[in-house]
């Protein structure tokens, strides 16, 4: 099981997928394997066999899934073409002020010759762009016929960045759209049965139920994400505050309330079992109660799985309760490492892109850890509690290295404590009406609790130091509070007051959401702490595989020697610095922000961003989607510098969540003194050409706008950009933002031998109005970068743009077709860029 998750995960860091002579030998290897496993005599060699077998059997399954996914696609020739198509709605749609966005499953096609993929997602947008106001009531189930717009999938391609193109992939979604308003668009049938859409359906009446009970609350998305699995309408703040505390794995229907609600379910159909449900059948003659109380328990927690949209987590906890379910039915021993590897490995063969997410390894890696902390060292917490007179009590001591102290004879000090009634009794006075057996019970409880949280909060550290390049100091509080609120209080009132009438559910449901607000405002207390959350950059593989051997070193059971050196293989994890150029040399990272600019440039021991990528909705940016999480997943948490070259939104959409989610020194801009950047920057500079400053040997110059330019209100945006020139003693880049043709025959009038640049940055992403002959012979450039959007509604670059900078032999590299691209500029430059180092084969298909 554990080589078919290896074997997964290896197929999804492959460039391209396998060929059938390569499928067919990895077949022929699968058989080989599985013959020697149950032929050779040693031990080892039938479990390496097995191994490989798995990783085989792993591979290939994966391959097959892929190829079969990927084999539904759009043509080139049909992206950008209006088709009329009829189908069904076949999610929950996600409402916006822009509009909705849901998937849809195509039942035909009107346009002869079209072929669209089965599955597409599709947005329905409203305002004055899309020429309504408002959007038809869309919801899972229904029929329509709609006139699309489609194209190919295709996300932003970032170092650290969210994989657009693969979920499309492991959602079986092939191509993406929008419907024209001019089509005919009309709804055919109100719903079409089906189990999915029944589902679909029932989750979205339970959203209504509880939006409806709960208009315009804070914390409305916090009781969806609880009842059906739905965060869409959680804040990006609220995110912020989570993702700090650490409890963000409760904001959701996680494995803990599955469990919950399941052995709820169970104990239940136990007791009316056993009663017969007060009739005279004697039911448990015919099946044992226990047995009845799995199943009961099983269903339930299958039917919360489908309102939670099948998450990894859910699908865990779903698994593992089947495998322990039919071991019961069997007669059978389930061993607890073999049902969470029966999980994890059921869960990759339905769905083998799951091992592409955090989810995924965070799921099975805290049960993983809570196992390997408890399983078979629970023996003296169950002492505590055993039925006795004197209220014996057994106690391990260690000595000061965490060896059980030993005895003249040698053997272990394990006592028998008899005062254990009295050292309890301080804690839980008698007027409390415990008895001594209770108060051990107790003690024995908060005792194993705090251990499960503590393996769980240490056992981690590697894992989310390697997802995320940070994990919470402040986790344990916030989990020892959050866990019982959520879980115990908030979750059971959020299920029964969406599930009970109006009159009863909605106080339930208000109750719940006070609730949750005031933990928040706990979690917002705690998260405020300066030294919250630990920061470094993304570890390589061999300190991610020390600091997990010294995980597992730290979590040893008593007796295992010196267990703290565990800590001491974190260092290289917890106290790693982000790397940076040789002096006299510099870096620039174009990101990939779809139609926008937004560079990083970094010397020695300085780091400067030019512009910062679009705003893409109300709550999502360049700056917190692209710009923010690279920063972060390199250990960057101070930037010296921000220029914002002029104040169109494709360039200036991301620089406040910048601004606020790191550490800036200056934003220097062309923007107006009232212009809300202005008033959030700590210091503001405007560009005025002939700036210049150097850091580390790297030379930074400011060419335009002229400081007259500022008195004449007439010129636009584009025509004030800054333009700011880097150079080394032997190369430069030339930044030039939007400026336009005549800013550019403004430059070579002034300043011409100077513009002279090895790299370009082409001036206002290629258009027609910029990029002239004169100004492209000036610059002579050798590469050319373009930042645009894929398909974007500009049509930039222009295709007499493009042929012109050919012309000249200079090579064009864009953004939308190779991702971000980053360049190591010294004595030569060098060019690197994402969607080729990183390539991936779902990418440029």
């Amino acid at each position: 099981m554990a080589g078919i998750v290896a074997g997964a995960l290896w197929l999804q860091t492959q460039a391209t997928l396998p060929s059938h002579p390569a499928a067919a030998l990895v077949c022929a290897l699968v058989l080989s394997l599985l013959f020697l496993k149950f032929t050779a005599g040693q031990f080892w060699l039938r479990h390496c066999a097995g191994f490989a077998c798995g990783v085989a059997t792993g591979f290939l399954w994966s391959a097959l899934l892929a190829s079969h996914t990927l084999s539904d696609e759009l043509a080139k020739a049909d992206e950008g073409r209006d088709v009329t198509i009829i189908g069904i709605v076949s999610s929950l749609p996600s409402h916006s002020l822009q509009g909705v966005r849901f998937n849809f499953t195509v039942e035909s096609v009107e346009n002869p010759g079209a072929s669209i993929p089965p599955r597409i997602a599709l947005s329905w947008f409203a305002g004055s762009r899309a020429g309504t106001t408002s959007v038809p009531d869309v919801r899972p189930g229904q029929r329509w016929q709609l006139t699309v717009r489609l194209q190919r999938p295709h996300g932003n391609a970032n170092p650290y960045g969210f994989d657009y193109e693969l979920w499309l992939l492991e959602q079986g979604i092939r191509a993406t759209g929008y419907i024209r308003q001019q089509g005919l668009n009309e709804k055919l049938a109100e719903f079409v049965p089906g189990i999915g859409n029944v589902v679909e359906r029932g989750r979205g009446a339970l959203r209504d139920r509880i939006m409806q009970a709960l208009p315009d609350r804070e914390y409305a998305g916090v009781i969806v994400a609880l009842v059906i699995g739905d965060q869409r309408a959680i804040s990006q703040s609220d995110w912020d505050v989570f993702n700090r505390t650490g409890i963000s794995h409760l904001v959701s229907i996680s494995g803990l309330h599955i469990t919950m609600l399941a052995g709820l379910a169970a104990w239940g159909a136990a007791a009316l079992w056993r009663r017969s449900f007060f009739t005279r059948l004697q039911l448990p003659l015919l099946m044992p109660a226990q047995k009845v109380a799995a199943l009961a328990g099983l269903l339930t927690a299958f039917v919360y799985v489908l309102l939670a949209g099948l998450g990894v987590p859910a699908q865990r906890t779903l698994y593992m309760l089947a495998a322990v379910a039919v071991a019961l039915w069997c007669g059978r021993i389930a061993g607890i490492t073999h049902v969470l590897c029966f999980a994890a490995c059921v869960t990759v063969l339905l769905d083998p892109w799951a091992v592409m997410w955090p989810g995924y390894w965070l799921s099975f890696g805290a049960v993983a850890a809570i196992l390997y902390a408890t399983a078979g060292r629970a023996g003296s917490g169950h002492a505590a509690v055993a039925p006795a007179k004197e209220n014996m009590q057994l106690t391990n001591k260690c000595d000061e290295n965490g060896k059980p102290a030993a005895k003249a004879d040698g053997s272990a000090n394990a006592t028998i404590s008899v005062d254990a009634a009295d050292n309890s009794q301080s804690v839980f006075p008698a007027r409390f009406g415990l008895t001594p057996q209770s108060r051990a019970s107790m003690v024995a409880s908060l005792k194993a609790a705090a251990h499960v949280q503590y393996a769980v909060t240490v056992g981690l550290v590697p894992l989310t130091m390697l997802l995320f390049a940070q994990f919470s100091l402040v986790s344990p509080v916030a989990n020892a509070i959050a866990i019982p609120v959520v879980s115990l209080f908030v979750t059971p009132l959020a299920l029964a007051g969406s599930l009970l009438p109006a009159v009863l559910g909605t106080p339930l449901l208000q109750l719940a959401h006070g609730a949750v607000w005031l933990l928040a405002q706990a979690l917002q207390w705690l998260s405020a702490w300066p030294h919250a959350v630990w920061t470094a950059p993304v570890p390589p593989a061999w300190a991610f595989a020390w600091a997990l051997a010294g995980t597992a070193w730290l979590l040893a059971p008593c007796g295992w020697p010196v267990r703290w050196l565990g800590l001491v293989t974190w260092l290289p994890l917890l106290l790693a610095k982000p790397d940076h150029p040789e002096p006299g040399k510099f870096r620039v990272t174009a990101f990939d922000v779809g139609q926008g600019m937004a560079l990083l440039v970094e010397t020695a021991g300085h780091r400067l961003l030019y512009d910062t990528g679009p705003a893409y909705s109300l709550d999502t940016n360049g700056g917190n989607r692209v710009i923010l999480p690279y920063l972060k997943a390199r250990g960057i948490h101070h930037v010296d510098g921000v220029i914002v070259s002029h104040s169109d939104i494709d360039h200036a959409g991301g620089a406040l969540a910048v601004l606020q989610g790191s550490s800036v020194d200056w934003l220097a801009s062309s923007l107006h003194g009232r212009h809300p950047l202005v008033q959030a920057a700590r210091r503001h500079v405007p560009c005025v050409a002939g700036q210049t400053w150097r850091w580390d040997g790297v030379v930074f110059e400011i060419l335009h706008p002229s400081a007259d330019s500022y008195s004449v209100p007439a010129l636009k945006p584009n025509a004030r950009s800054c333009v700011l020139k880097i150079s080394t003693a032997r190369k430069s880049i030339l930044l030039a933002g939007d400026i336009e043709a005549p800013q550019e025959t403004q430059l070579l009038a002034g300043i011409a031998q100077r513009v002279q640049a090895d790299v370009l940055l082409a001036p206002h992403h290629g258009s027609g109005t910029s990029s002239t002959a004169a100004f492209l012979q000036a610059v002579n450039p050798s590469v050319a970068l373009f930042q645009v959007g894929y398909r974007n509604r500009f049509h930039h670059p222009q295709p007499q743009v493009w042929a012109r900078y050919q012309a000249l032999g200079i090579r064009s590299l864009r953004t939308d077709e190779l991702g971000a691209i980053r360049l190591d500029i010294g004595d030569s430059v060098a060019v690197e860029t994402y969607r080729s180092a990183h390539a991936r084969y779902w990418y440029g298909r």
